[in-house]
């Protein structure tokens, strides 16, 4: 078993548990080796290792011509050179050369590393107006261009993690302006002014002390948030994971590519086995921002597989394992293990289909509290942290727990039937999706980096844990396997997958348990509390096929600043005020960035709102939705660029508990409720196949639970030019909130705004007025 972690340099360090198979221990030499060449690789980048060959030439070439390239230093390292006085004159010379080359090539690598550095902390590009770049840009562009082309090869995943900036630490002053501006639309004039002198004193006095020990964080830290999000945020929550953290993903929407559920899973498992082997090999081209291609952090592909959420009574803990054989699946209550390499192979999809139909086909029934075992993971964290310490840590218990901990994911066969069909195609999609988010409360092991899900229908979807990475990077996964599953592996004529059967396949493995009396009491009472989270839950998925991107770039506006200043009018109508809105963002400009919020209701966007319900004119409002949009797109791009207000606010907060300090101005902002938490999730980040040629592959996107107990969460997903999906979530304990209500509210607020910004067609009548008088005139 190999356990892996990452350097503050960028390697990757891996330790070996020899547990006596040869064979394993095989595989660990074929890694260790397949990691020191893409160690060297991205060690080296953007040079070449073959550069270094180069340098030696060219070094050699010029000696030959009795020119000293290093003047004096050759000799010098001659004249040192701990050798044999048997090598004659010329081989110490040639020696003292390549020496010398060796040190100069680290010297280039480190130059040039620090310019690509500089080059990648410069973010101007991203605020110049569209047709208007500045001479600043265009140089960077160029400079840029040419280290592209001088490294001479293609970047591994991780070959751009040592020259990525730092996460840079705004200053208290920068952060106290930017957040007293965004509260200002949603306070009283006498709650404003209150807020700003608390906010003056945390300025003056506190604020700086907190800033100092961030800053000394951030010089040895690869970055000052990042850690801190992922211990405070995520993994010292002790509420469940299901609905509160855990997020989901969905199937093509029109499309099921086979009916049957062995090969559908078959196929599913196989993608996913191909999309890990190019992760290890770092074949996977990282991710970049458009057009410019800068590249994103990919800190957080490295725990995409083999990773699982250990409870702790006082905060979790994330294990990560380099590499595992084999998937821990669900099936009617039983828990299998099913390898999916035999002989040193990759499993066929043909041979993993077998396998699953080997699971189904299985009659044995689950052993006394088994069918209900993930239950603990859908709990509260405490008590299921206490049930794993008494009843999980020794004998059958344990080491059947190992197994699904130590899976490379976790794969839940369901005997239902989901997607968007029948007779009430909206509903289906709707139970479908709360399928995803927390299916029975006990089908889904909400601890593991992600559970695939499979229906009896051929559907599949999935469900994350949030800890590990966000969003964008599950995302990309899930749309790589999608997509070979339906364009590169396929299926026969009968629905099957490809691809033949070896004979000397063992069967998967059933695993064991001897659950007592009492821990199926804990398992229960965990039950409990899980159904009655996931029964509040209300959702609605809302495909709008009606318009999308093409509709909105018509008007010459930012679709996300169309789609965001919709959802504060929607939000208006449907409550009757405004409320602080969480936007994410990424921050993966940086080295080991995760998000920072967008504040989307600004004092822009509020006025905009007003006018329009309060009957201006349409010039008056499109002026202001003008100006509104141009804040909002400045918003994101501040937040991207690291000029954000929470993450820099949440960490002075760390810090002042650290040191026993009070802030009322820090207690107050880090209270503060976000009644709408919204994210877009990226589409077509892999490339693999034509949407416009093939635009009934349409997927459904994902999302995630309410955040707040009266507010909405919204996820959405801009796909192509002419649909936009939502996934709406609220609770129905809360009698103001009602998802199918508020997906109303959003679409009829994005048409009237598509009504204000679209250009006004011409009268008819009027037109044929002008032309007869046009033609008098010519008479």
């Amino acid at each position: 078993m190999f356990i892996v972690t990452r350097s503050p340099a960028g390697f990757r360090n891996v330790s070996f548990v020899y547990s006596g198979d040869l064979s394993s221990f095989f595989l660990w030499c074929l890694f260790i080796l397949s990691l020191v060449q893409n160690n060297v690789i991205t060690g080296v980048y953007p040079a070449s290792p073959s550069s270094w060959l180069f340098v030696v030439i060219a070094i050699l070439a010029t000696m030959y011509t009795r020119s000293d390239p290093s003047m004096g230093l050759i000799a010098k390292i001659q004249e040192h050179l701990p050798v044999s006085d048997s090598l004659s004159i010329q081989c110490r010379t040639v020696v003292s050369a390549v020496l010398f080359s060796t040190l100069l090539w680290f010297s280039l690598i480190f130059t040039m590393r620090l310019c690509l550095k500089q080059l990648l902390s410069y973010h101007g590009w991203m605020f110049e107006q569209h047709g208007k770049v500045s001479n600043t840009t265009k140089i960077w562009a160029v400079s840029t261009a040419m280290v592209r082309i001088f490294s001479g090869r293609q970047p591994l995943l991780y070959s751009y993690q040592g020259s990525l900036p730092n996460l840079p630490v705004p200053t208290v002053k920068d952060t106290v302006k930017r957040y007293l501006e965004s509260a200002r639309p949603l306070m009283s004039d006498s709650e404003y002014e209150r807020m700003t002198t608390l906010a003056k004193e945390f300025e003056s006095s506190l604020g700086n002390r907190l800033q100092w020990y961030l800053k000394l964080k951030a010089m040895w830290a690869s970055n000052y948030v990042s850690d801190w999000w992922e211990e405070y945020v995520y993994l010292r929550g002790r509420g469940p994971l299901m609905v509160n953290s855990n997020y989901y993903g969905m199937d093509f929407l029109y499309v099921t590519p086979t009916p049957i559920q062995a090969a559908r899973a078959g196929n599913t498992l196989h993608a996913c086995l191909l999309y890990r082997r190019k992760l290890n090999r770092e074949e996977i081209k990282p991710s970049r921002v458009p057009v410019l291609n800068v590249p994103l952090c990919a800190a957080q592909c490295e725990r995409i597989f083999n990773t699982t959420r250990i409870p702790g009574e006082e905060t979790d803990s994330l294990i990560h394992w380099q590499d595992s054989e084999y998937v821990a699946v669900f099936h009617r209550g039983r828990y299998f293990r099913l390898w999916l390499y035999h002989a040193g192979r990759m499993l066929s999809p043909r041979e993993i289909e077998q396998q699953i139909q080997r699971i189904m086909d299985d009659p044995s029934p689950p052993v006394p509290g088994e069918a209900k075992l993930a239950a603990l993971t859908a709990g509260d964290r405490i008590p299921w942290a206490q049930a794993r310490k008494e009843f999980f840590s020794s004998g059958v218990n344990k080491r059947s727990l190992d197994c699904i901990e130590k899976a490379a994911f976790f794969v839940a066969l369901d005997d239902d039937e989901q997607g968007m069909r029948g007779d009430d195609p909206a509903g289906n999609l709707d139970r479908y999706a709360k399928s995803l988010l927390h299916g029975k409360c006990y089908d889904r092991w909400f601890d593991k980096s992600f559970t695939v899900v499979v229906y009896k229908n051929g559907k599949n979807g999935l469900n994350a844990e949030h800890s590990w990475a966000d969003a964008p990077i599950m995302a990309h996964v899930w749309e790589y396997v999608m997509t070979t599953d339906s364009f590169q592996l396929g299926y026969t004529e009968e629905g099957h997958c490809k691809g033949d059967v070896a004979s000397s396949l063992p069967p998967p493995t059933r695993l064991t348990w001897d659950i007592p009396a009492e821990c199926q009491e804990r398992i229960e009472r965990s039950l409990a509390v899980a159904q009655a989270l996931a029964d509040d839950v209300d959702f609605h998925v809302l495909p709008i096929q009606e318009f999308g991107k093409g509709a909105i770039k018509k008007c010459k506006i930012s679709p996300d600043a169309f789609i965001q200043i919709g959802l504060q009018l929607a939000y208006y109508r449907n409550r009757g005020t405004f409320s602080l809105t969480y936007e994410a963002s990424m921050t993966r400009l940086f080295r080991e960035g995760r998000t920072e919020t967008v504040r989307s209701c600004t004092s822009e966007s509020c006025a905009f709102i007003r006018a329009l319900e309060g009957g201006e004119s349409k010039e008056v409002c499109r002026r202001l939705f003008r100006t509104a949009a141009e804040k909002h797109q400045h918003l994101y791009k501040m937040a991207m660029t690291g000029g954000g207000i929470d993450r820099h606010l949440f960490c002075l907060y760390l810090v002042s508990k650290y040191l026993g300090e009070e802030s009322p101005f820090l207690k107050e902002v880090l209270s503060e409720t976000w009644n709408l938490s919204t994210s877009q999730t990226p589409l077509q980040q892999v490339e693999l196949f034509d949407f416009v040629n093939h635009p009934e592959y349409t997927t459904c996107g994902g999302g995630f639970g309410p955040v707040a107990d009266d507010g909405y969460g919204v996820s959405y997903i801009i796909i192509g030019e002419n649909m936009i999906n939502l996934h709406i979530s609220c609770k129905h304990s809360c009698p103001q909130t009602d998802s199918h209500k508020f997906g109303a509210d959003i679409k009829k607020a994005m048409e009237d705004l598509l009504e204000l910004l679209s250009p006004e067609k011409p009268d008819p009548s009027k037109a044929e007025q002008n032309h007869s008088k046009k033609s008098k005139k010519d008479l």
